[in-house]
């Protein structure tokens, strides 16, 4: 009787040691997992809060048995802990006060990886590369503060598990298992991470992640149900079915794209008001006004207000609040963006713009929206096409200029490795000028300015 009460403090003792909002996340797992009390994990041994590299306390591993009436395979399901605040006392995440009655946890939510386990397979342990990959997507949100969310794409332009498989890319899915749950400190959804190859992202891009999610979730050979990532897989799912990339470009055509903006550097300058007479410009007018913005690899579509599907209405992308109420207008723009960014561009004009749209580059400090005439909300119309409102610039695409720019952007579809840079393109008569360049690094790391 004596050793099964000193167990019982033992137990409770233990309980009361762990973390509120970490012990809301385990009970979560347990509903899931009720066999597996203990499961492997990975565990950081210098705590992001004590210094450590790794702002990840835990990745825990489960082994999932799948249902093989449902055509779901036995996988490992990996399950991060520490993008939610686990604390609730200010030691990684500061309280959501902007979350209403309904405050999120830290950043909201946490992320999950599901991995096919090979059918001749003996080992009962799961590999550890996915828990150093949700550790490296976790650095990023902590460094870049860009939450993830459902329908993102992540470009990796690598083998996930650093091998050589197809699999080289991610999409972001809600895990069809953990459901949203509410801690001490918020709430915390759980996304889960599918890995997808070249053809897919790059469709994903076009047209929207949740549009491929969809897709791969129709057979088990690209996910099935539950999205389980298969590093041997070789094919895409437009590989394999055919039918579904031709319909896809019919839904382009018709309806555009629902990616409205992805992260990339960018610097702009004013050109002078132009001189009608003798067609030449006015040097003394040159006002040179250089965005800077930090190097972030594309990668989201925007549900931070710019735009959903259906929506034309322009919100402004940055919460700052020293943002000056008044437009100060451009003469004329020229803007130089990123090779890497480049094939955006053509999706901008083509996919977006054609179809009453808008797109936006977005930088960590800075942003650029190219705005189709129809685009309510705007700060620029057709008598003044080009403007900056605090961090925000926005250039107003006429729709006469929409065939010339497709026809002109006939190269940037390549890879970036293959263009000859700089790329100039330049309309004259609407005193308008991109380039396809490296930025300036000497404007890359500097704060751009608030136009009042």
């Amino acid at each position: 009787m004596a050793s099964s009460t000193n167990q019982e403090k033992d137990d409770s003792l233990k309980l009361r040691m762990v973390p509120r909002g970490l012990q809301k996340l385990i009970e979560q797992c347990l509903k899931i997992y009720p066999d597996q009390t203990n499961p492997l994990q990975v565990t950081t041994v210098l705590k992001y809060w004590l210094g450590g590299q790794d702002p990840l306390d835990y990745i825990s591993m489960y082994h999932n048995a799948g249902d093989q009436d449902k055509n779901i395979p036995p996988h490992w399901h990996y399950i991060s802990f520490g993008l939610s605040d686990l604390h609730g006392d200010g030691r990684v995440h500061l309280p959501d006060t902007i979350g209403g009655l309904e405050p999120r946890s830290g950043m909201g939510f946490e992320l999950t990886f599901r991995l096919v386990k090979p059918a001749d397979s003996t080992d009962e342990k799961p590999p550890t590369w996915p828990a150093n990959l949700l550790q490296a997507l976790a650095k990023y949100v902590f460094q870049s503060g860009n939450r993830l969310c459902f329908g993102d794409n992540i470009p990796w332009r690598r083998s996930l598990d650093g091998k050589t498989s197809s699999v080289q890319h991610m999409l972001i899915a809600e895990d069809p298992q953990m459901s949203r749950t509410e801690t001490p400190f918020g709430w915390v959804d759980f996304l889960q991470i599918v890995g997808v190859t070249n053809e897919e992202l790059e469709q994903a891009s076009r047209w929207n992640g949740k549009g491929i999610l969809n897709l791969l979730q129709k057979d088990p050979t690209t996910g099935g149900p539950w999205l389980i990532t298969d590093m041997a897989r070789s094919k895409s799912v437009f590989e394999l079915f055919p039918e579904t990339l031709r319909q896809l470009e019919i839904d382009l055509e018709k309806e555009g794209s629902d990616l409205a903006g992805v992260n990339a550097d960018f610097t702009f300058k004013e050109l002078p008001k132009m001189i009608i007479k003798k067609e030449i410009l006015d040097p003394e007018e040159e006002i040179t006004k250089s965005i800077s913005s930090c190097n972030i690899e594309i990668k989201k579509e925007f549900n931070d207000g710019l735009e959903h599907s259906g929506s034309s209405d322009m919100v402004n992308p940055f919460h700052h609040s020293q943002v000056p109420s008044r437009v100060s207008p451009l003469n004329g723009i020229e803007l130089t963006l990123a090779p890497y960014a480049a094939k955006f561009l053509v999706l901008a004009i083509k996919d977006r713009i054609r179809n009453g749209r808008h797109f936006t580059f977005k930088a960590q400090n800075m942003a650029v929206t190219f705005v189709a005439e129809s685009v309510t909300g705007a700060i620029v119309d057709k008598e003044t096409p080009y403007g900056v409102l605090g961090y925000w610039v926005q250039i107003l695409i006429p729709n006469s200029l929409i065939p010339r720019m497709l026809d002109a952007f006939g190269d940037l579809s390549k890879s970036a490795d293959n263009l000859k840079i700089p790329l100039t393109y330049e309309w004259p008569e609407h005193n308008l000028k991109f380039v396809i360049d490296n930025p300036p690094p000497e404007l890359l790391n500097q704060q751009g300015p608030i136009l009042a």
